[in-house]
């Protein structure tokens, strides 16, 4: 087989052009997903609050929940389509629906987080804080997915897939805890992920627009369509240039922890001794290094510092704690660890103690509302009860013989004046009366003539 069959076979298996679907109802679709007013909005406002939900609990599958319901795609598919087919009106919509949909949705978030009685930074939340060079890849190639799904017929579930890969709706709700608790890192941390997300899902809509040879808008005048390229690209540089920015020391910062992780597992690690972490402290150009276990030698130590270049660290010196300060920093780790334990046992003692007073509070004021109930209802009794001279509530328990079980009532006990009688029936009704007035299940009458 010559080397063109074989270019020829592979371009059938991978050509999607048999798969597409018709290219203006493909627009149409799109176009219609930008909008955010009515029903979408608040679809949106609802995932946000759900996503919130799963940042302040730490729940991952909430979280991802709440993504599979979001609309944010909408307004970002379609400002990559829009590049690619530079229609500026189109742009002008995505742009306006994208910021509409931001702001609320951080609004959304700060609201959550400003009432929620938890608050706490979870791991789930910390998580959304700072970009890797990971996140701009899973953009990327997840944008291409989401836009090749939309342009063919056997969409599956490629696009809630991949609304959970990137994940734009919790660095959104970062952000709103950001405000809501006051700190700005948080915010532009969180904002800074979302931010990177949205430009490499937008380029990667606009690259996959121009492989499948999308027509490009006409327009009836040709100084009409130099005017909008010039607006379209423009915009396109002025959203590039940081995000290219950005990501230059997202890759940056990705190599260098790289770095480090080869040279402390090629020149550091040795049988009984355990890296427990490597930094790079950028202001004082140190590779802090902390070991446990068998103490590096001095020679080792000193052959690793000169391989640092060969890692691409040689402007950093190597600083290694072991021995007895590393034993001083674990046996500090435990003392907080033990410290945090004994706040939390605590803690739990304390709640343990406001439930029994609870419980005991409420079984005080069942007995003294019986009390006040006799005081009150003594005047009631002597107008529909004229024999009645005296009335004494309690609350009573009644335990079995052959069982642990216990019942309790209310017992009623009634004095009568002196020489009067109570009937069979007015006994009865007399029970009927006072189980009502003490709002009682059950009540058991005694009468003393």
């Amino acid at each position: 087989m010559s080397i063109e069959e074989i270019i020829g076979a592979v371009r059938k298996y991978f050509n999607i052009m048999p798969d597409m679907e018709d290219r203006a109802e493909i627009v149409s679709q799109i176009s219609q997903g930008v909008s955010f007013k009515g029903a979408n909005l608040w679809v949106l406002i609802f995932a946000i609050f759900i996503a919130s939900l799963g940042l302040d609990v730490n729940s991952t599958a909430v979280i991802i929940g709440a993504m599979l319901i979001s609309p944010l795609m909408g307004p970002i598919i379609g400002m990559g389509l829009a590049i690619g087919i530079n229609d500026i009106d189109l742009l002008r919509r995505s742009y306006r629906n994208f910021g509409v949909a931001t702001l609320i949705s951080v609004l959304t978030a700060t609201v959550y987080f400003l009432i929620t009685p938890l608050g706490e930074a979870q791991s789930e939340l910390l998580a959304r804080t700072s970009p890797t060079i990971y996140d701009v890849l899973i953009a990327t190639f997840g944008g291409a997915a989401g836009i090749t799904a939309l342009c063919t017929k056997g969409k599956g579930n490629v696009i809630p897939g991949v609304a959970i890969a990137t994940a734009l709706m919790p660095p959104l709700c970062t952000a709103g805890f950001g405000l809501a608790s006051g700190n700005i890192l948080y915010f532009l941390g969180a904002f800074y992920l979302f931010f990177i997300n949205t430009v490499f899902i937008t380029i990667s809509t606009y690259v996959g627009v121009r492989l499948m040879h999308f027509p490009q808008k006409q327009f009836l005048k040709e100084e009409n369509e130099k005017r909008a390229r010039r607006i379209v690209w423009g915009l396109v540089v002025v959203t590039m240039i940081p995000a290219a920015i950005m990501t230059f020391g997202i890759v940056r910062r990705g190599i260098s922890d790289s770095n480090v992780r080869n040279f402390l597992k090629n020149e550091l690690t040795q049988s009984g001794t355990q890296i427990i972490s490597g930094e790079i402290l950028e202001d004082s150009l140190w590779l802090n290094v902390v070991a446990v276990g068998k103490e590096i030698s001095e020679s080792k130590i000193t052959e690793a510092e000169k391989r640092l270049a060969n890692y691409g660290l040689k402007d950093y010196r190597l600083h290694l704690i072991q021995g007895t300060r590393s034993d001083s920093l674990l046996q500090l780790s435990h003392q907080l660890t033990q410290a945090a334990s004994s706040r939390e046992n605590r803690e739990k003692q304390v709640l343990e103690l406001n439930a029994r007073v609870s419980e005991l509070t409420s079984q005080l004021a069942d007995y003294t509302r019986l009390e006040r109930l006799s005081s009150e209802i003594r005047g009631e009794l002597a107008a529909v009860f004229p024999q009645v001279r005296t009335v004494a509530l309690s609350k009573a328990v009644q335990a079995q013989r052959d069982t642990t079980a216990t019942t309790s009532f209310v017992s009623a006990m009634v004095g009568l004046s002196k020489g009067k009688r109570l009937s069979s029936e007015e006994r009865l009704k007399l029970k009927e009366w006072l189980r009502a007035r003490c709002k009682a299940d059950s009540l058991v009458l005694c009468v003393m003539e």
